[in-house]
C-alpha cells in the first residue's frame, strides 16, 4: 500500500512539475478569500485517484478537490486521504514550497503516509509502527529540552479573523523560542518536524487532508501531535501542535489559551 501511494505521489508530481514551467497558463479559481484551486490541483488529484483505485478498487477516497467517493461512510475500512498540492498559493507564485500529501486511514487510524516535495525531490514516508523516513533514511524529531531553544513552524488561515488570531499566537510563541517561520504548507511543515528541520509546528483551522500524512510522520519519528489543549482529536478539530515531547509540552503551555 505504501508503494502504491508513492507511485501515486510521483504521478501527481509529474503533472505539477510540467505545469510549473508555464504558470501563466494555469486556470485559477477562488474557493474562498485567498483560498485558490487550479486545474493542476484537479489533474494531480485525478492522477492519484486513478493510481490508487487501479490497485484498490474497493477502497474509499477523500480528496481535497473531488471530495468523498460514493462508498465513503462510517463503515469504510480503508480511506485514502489526499491533498494533491498542499501550498497551492506558493505553487501559483512560483514559490518553491509545496507538496503532495497522501495518507491511508484504516478503521479510523492513519497507517500509511507519503509526503512528496517535487521541488527538492524529497520523499517522506511512514508506516504505523515501522518508523518515518526521508529518501529511505530513518528520521527523528529534534527534542530540545525547552521551547526557548526551538525553531517553530507555523501557519494561518486566509480570513482576516484568522490572521488576527495568528498574530496574537505568533507574539506569544516568538517571545519564547529561537524563531517562528510560516512557509505556506502545513503538510510539508509537519514533515519538516519529523525530519528535525524545525522543532515544532502550530496552526489552527486545518482540514484532515492537511494533517493526516504529516501527523503519522511526526509520531513515527518520535514526536507528539495534539490539539492546542494537548488532547488528541486534532484530525477532526483541525487545530494542531506537533513537536518532540519536551517542546510539545512547552508549546501547549503557551498556546492553550487559544484552544
Amino acid at each position: 500500500m505504501l508503494n502504491t501511494a508513492i507511485k501515486a505521489a510521483r504521478r501527481a508530481a509529474t503533472v505539477i512539475n510540467r505545469a510549473s514551467f508555464d504558470l501563466d497558463r494555469i486556470t485559477v479559481s477562488e474557493k474562498s478569500h485567498n483560498n485558490f484551486v487550479t486545474d493542476i490541483d484537479q489533474a494531480a488529484e485525478q492522477a492519484i485517484v486513478e493510481t490508487l483505485l487501479k490497485a484498490y478498487p474497493d477502497h474509499a477516497i477523500l480528496g481535497e478537490e473531488s471530495g468523498p467517493t460514493a462508498n465513503l461512510n462510517d463503515d469504510s475500512e480503508y480511506v485514502w486521504i489526499i491533498d494533491p498540492i498542499d501550498g497551492t498559493t506558493n505553487f501559483l507564485h512560483g514559490y518553491p514550497n509545496y507538496c503532495v500529501s497522501i495518507a491511508l486511514q484504516q478503521r479510523g487510524v492513519i497507517t500509511q503516509a507519503v509526503i512528496y516535495d517535487p521541488v527538492r525531490n524529497d520523499l517522506f514516508t511512514a508506516t504505523k509502527g515501522a518508523g518515518a523516513y526521508l529518501n529511505e533514511k530513518r528520521i527523528r524529531v529534534r527534542n530540545p529540552d525547552r521551547i526557548n531553544k526551538a525553531l517553530i513552524g507555523s501557519g494561518h488561515g486566509t480570513e482576516p479573523r484568522d490572521l488576527a488570531e495568528y498574530l496574537r499566537m505568533y507574539e506569544v510563541v516568538a517571545a519564547r523560542c529561537h524563531g517562528v517561520r510560516s512557509s505556506g504548507s502545513a503538510a510539508l511543515e509537519l514533515a519538516n518536524v519529523a525530519a528535525g528541520r524545525v522543532d515544532g509546528f502550530f496552526e489552527k483551522g486545518l482540514k484532515i487532508w492537511d494533517i493526516a500524512a504529516g501527523s503519522l510522520l511526526v509520531t513515527e519519528a518520535g514526536g507528539i501531535v495534539g490539539e492546542f489543549s494537548g488532547e488528541s482529536e486534532y484530525l477532526n478539530k483541525g487545530d494542531v501542535i506537533a513537536a518532540g515531547p519536551k517542546v510539545f509540552a512547552g508549546m501547549v503551555a503557551v498556546l492553550k489559551p487559544f484552544a
